[in-house]
């Protein structure tokens, strides 16, 4: 079993940049695939992003793709979320999650664990 906890939300205005970290705790970190999700208010929650075991191989979801940055550091037990040129439609609650499959997961349900979520809120 593996704890995720996320940091690093706030309110920026559009265009701006923030860093999302989640910090792992429990089995081996490096044993787990990473992903980033968003679910705004009346939403279902999306794929963002997603990193391979080694961090070698990332993923993005359309709509971010260009603009953000997943990364993680096995050392550290943490994975990171560079979000650049944010837009008001970035806003949502952001999560990140843990899973034991290969290969490219964008569903909620093939993450095992999941952090409690912070707010990200970008203004016009």
């Amino acid at each position: 079993q593996v704890q995720l906890v996320e940091s690093g939300g706030g309110l920026v205005q559009a265009g701006g940049s923030l860093r999302l970290s989640c910090a792992a705790s429990g089995r081996t970190f490096s044993g787990y695939v990473m992903g980033w999700f968003r679910q705004a208010p009346g939403k279902e929650r999306d794929f963002v992003a997603q990193v391979s075991r080694s961090g070698g191989t990332t993923y993005y979801g359309v709509s971010v793709k260009g603009r953000f940055t997943i990364s993680r550091d096995n050392a550290k037990n943490t994975v990171y979320l560079q979000m650049n040129s944010l837009k008001p439609e970035d806003t949502a609650v952001y999560y990140c999650a843990a899973t034991t499959l290969y290969n490219i997961q964008l569903f909620p349900n093939a993450y095992d664990y999941w952090g409690q979520g912070t707010q990200v809120t970008v203004s016009s």
